[in-house]
């Protein structure tokens, strides 16, 4: 049973930094490719970051790259992004997602099948 509860959102100023964490359990992060997307209120679900565990290989969307890190703790089950630089756009519940390992792009939502509960960020201006 894959189980993901993402912490570390707040509310924070432009400009100002966070940390979000995706505690993971229930399978084996290597068999898996993981992301974080987000989603504001009145849009669709966004893409942000993602990654394959093999060879940390990364990928962002346009808007975040440059400010946004995703990194993993196999030791710890924990996915992480980090938040630079932060935007009013940004302002989102954000969302660790897994699906199975996949040649397809990161970015494409359609094969992420768990997603944690969300957490909210808000930056003001």
């Amino acid at each position: 049973q894959v189980q993901l509860v993402e912490f570390g959102g707040g509310s924070v100023q432009a400009g100002s930094s966070l940390r979000l964490s995706c505690a993971a359990s229930g399978f084996s992060f290597s068999n898996y490719n993981m992301a974080w997307f987000r989603q504001a209120p009145g849009k669709e679900r966004e893409f942000v970051a993602g990654m394959r565990w093999i060879g940390s290989v990364t990928y962002y969307a346009d808007s975040v790259k440059g400010r946004f890190t995703i990194s993993g703790d196999n030791a710890n089950f924990t996915l992480y992004l980090q938040m630079n630089s932060l935007k009013p756009e940004d302002t989102a519940v954000y969302y660790c997602a897994v699906r199975e390992r996949t040649s397809a792009s990161l970015s494409t939502p359609t094969l992420y099948n768990s997603w944690g509960q969300g957490t909210q960020v808000t930056v003001s201006s």
